[in-house]
Parts: C-alpha cells; structure tokens; sequence
C-alpha cells in the first residue's frame, strides 16, 4: 500500500480514509482483494479504530464491502455504479462549465491554460499517477471559478467508483483524448459559449463508456462485477 504525509490536523480517521481512498483509485488495493483492519492500522501507523470507521464510510457508497467474522473486500468494479457516479458529475459539471464560460477571469483562464500545458507535459511521457493529479485539479479550478467550491469537495466521497475506472483509462488507452477535451473546454470558456462548453462537457466524462473496451483487455478479468 502506497502511504501519504498526513496533514496537520487531520484526524486519524480523516487520514486512514484519504489513504485508502487513493490506494483504492490506484489499485494498490485492487479489485476483489482482502484487506485487514490491523493490517491497514499497522501500516498507517494508527490504530484499528480509525480505519474500522474510514472503511464503514467507503462501505456507505458501495466500494468496501464488509462481511462479518471474514473482514474487508475492495468491491469489484461495477459499470452500473460508474455510469452512476458519471451522472452525478455530469449533473454537477455541465452546469458549472456554462457558470464558469460567465464568469472567468483572465486570471481564471490563465490557470487552466497553465494546467493544460503540464497535461501536455505529462500526457506525453505517460506519467499516469501526474495526468491524474493535473486532471483533479483542473476540475477543481473549474468548480472554484463558479465559487462552488464545497460542491467539489463533497463530490469527491462519491465519484470513487467512477475515478477507480479513470484511472485504469490513463494507462489502458493508448488514444487518450482528455487533454484535447480540457483544451477545447477552456477554448469555449474564452469564447463565452456556454452550450456548447456544456455538450463538450458532458461528452468529456461519458468517454468512460468508449474506453470500456481497452481497460478490459488490459486488466484482468476478474476485476470486474
């Protein structure tokens, strides 16, 4: 498992949750595998307490199951919860790209240029673990430019299934188009085209569905529900 500094002030819970959530994305902690509450506390440096209450919350949205007397389970993956987790930001998304296209600054506009020319960077020596930061955070300055900004954070206790699948893409798909469809994004942001910024949108996060194909040949079987 793949450990992270813990931020100043954050609870042992908060911490075990952040760990495991990324280790989950990752796939450190793959698909169908069994994971121990001592196990998870040894490694994290805490006790069992805190990761017993971080694995009940990823219990609530379906990517931990957890059996009585037999532990933990990373729950495979399951299209039907990612098309789920795709809608909700697709909800959420399409509407902050058309408040975004109304309100961006200049400064707003240079930031996600910014963004977009790591992207680039990273996109072509195929740093997966960076592109899938770079992605994040281009979201993000999407959502704080619409100043909804705890819209985006508690958004991301929900899209981890779908996340899961979105980072399988970075290194199963050899025609990623997820720079080409940020760049065209901020190109519609400058223009001021709020509809068309919002098609584009949401053509931008159903490409899960034509990647479907690649990330099976790639990852085994049995990780998939």
């Amino acid at each position: 498992m793949k450990l992270l500094e813990r931020l100043p002030r954050e609870t042992g819970r908060e911490y075990a949750l952040r760990v495991i959530k990324n280790n989950i994305i990752w796939l450190e902690l793959a698909p169908g595998s069994h994971v121990s509450e001592k196990h998870l506390a040894d490694q994290m440096g805490l006790s069992r307490t805190p990761v017993r209450e971080a694995l009940i919350e990823l219990a609530k949205g379906g990517i931990v199951e957890i059996y009585a007397q037999r532990g933990s389970v990373i729950s495979l993956i399951d299209y039907s919860l990612v098309e789920e987790a795709r809608f909700m930001r697709s909800v959420m998304e399409t509407e902050v790209i058309r408040l975004v296209c109304e309100m961006a600054s200049p400064q707003d506009i240079l930031k996600l240029e910014e963004n977009i020319r790591l992207q680039e960077f990273y996109l072509e020596s195929r740093n997966a673990n960076r592109l899938m930061e770079l992605d994040d955070e281009f979201h993000k300055i999407l959502f704080d430019t619409a100043k909804k900004s705890q819209i985006y954070m508690l958004m991301q206790n929900l899209t981890l299934h779908f996340d899961r699948v979105r980072n399988m893409a970075l290194t199963a798909v050899k025609d990623l188009k997820i720079v080409e469809d940020h760049r065209e994004l901020v190109e519609l942001i400058k223009s001021r085209e709020p509809e068309q910024a919002n098609a584009a949108m949401a053509a931008h996060l159903s490409r899960y569905r034509i990647d479907e194909k690649e990330i099976r040949q790639k990852y085994d079987e049995k990780y998939f529900k």
